[in-house]
């Protein structure tokens, strides 16, 4: 048969579930992805050895995402949790796609890592920021997952840790010296400002879809799938373009090894001499 057969051949299990044009849209932001990931191993590739830092980061965010979109389209990473609310007082089950946790759990921290490395930042609030980005997908999940209210419990738990996220990303971080110069910190504030805008909406989502179950799976999957292509290779593109330019040295990111790409290094047997 023809056409797109991932809900035939992988068949929902929940009352309230991903149907075959919903799944079209996924493939189409799995290609938008895809697409993204070989232009950005192609630019990774131009790069001069010791300056694909941030380039490297991109590629682990679009490929983690290419895999999620690749198993939703096919209608796989979900199980049926039975909702809270509903307009007609049924209970019905749902699918969560718990595969989209395991994306943003690999690539929210990834998505911050690779905007305050081009900062000041001290790397003990660089890995607390961090940490809030694991803590605010791991509570989605199990919010998500949680079938009575105290699903909001960890929702507000979760929007919590957001605050702190946007407290470091459009205040703290911004407040440090960035040692690239202006050119980068002007970067920053757009790249920050786009970003920070991007997270309020996820909230929001959440709680029109697996949270009240008021909007249905193929809505979910479309709002979702939007801001995931505006969030990865929307940001990333921005962010790369904005740091084309920048002498890679400023930003003191070495390895501590005792040669770099092109550079000769001091001979080790006159190290250990002296």
């Amino acid at each position: 048969m023809a056409g797109n057969q991932a809900v035939s051949l992988n068949p929902p299990d929940a009352v309230e579930h991903l149907t075959t044009q919903a799944s079209d849209w996924l493939w189409a932001a799995f290609s938008i992805m895809a697409f993204s990931l070989l232009t950005a191993a192609v630019f990774t590739l131009m790069r001069p050895k010791g300056t694909r830092l941030f380039h490297q980061l991109a590629l682990i965010v679009l490929a983690t995402s290419s895999i999620a979109y690749f198993s939703m389209a096919s209608d796989l990473g979900a199980t049926p949790i039975d909702v809270e609310f509903r307009g007609d007082g049924s209970d019905p089950s749902r699918q969560i796609w718990y595969v989209r946790y395991i994306q943003w759990f690999i690539t929210f921290p990834v998505l911050l890592l690779e905007l305050l490395l081009a900062t000041g930042l001290p790397l003990s609030d660089v890995m607390t920021t961090l940490f809030m980005g694991a803590v605010v997908v791991v509570c989605g999940l199990v919010g998500a997952l949680v079938h009575s209210t105290y699903k909001w419990g960890y929702y507000v738990f979760g929007c919590c840790a957001l605050i702190y996220i946007w407290f470091v990303l459009l205040w703290h971080a911004p407040s440090t010296t960035f040692a690239a110069g202006g050119v980068v910190r002007r970067g920053y504030y757009l790249a920050a400002g786009y970003l920070s805008f991007m997270l309020i909406t996820y909230p929001i989502c959440w709680a029109c879809a697996e949270g009240g179950n008021v909007i249905s799976v193929d809505s979910e999957m479309i709002w979702y799938g939007i801001l995931d292509c505006l969030t990865v290779p929307g940001f990333l593109a921005f962010f790369l373009w904005e740091l084309r330019d920048v002498d890679y040295n400023s930003f003191g990111l070495h390895s501590g090894k005792f040669v770099d790409h092109g550079e000769k290094g001091p001979n080790p047997s006159a190290a250990q001499q002296a």
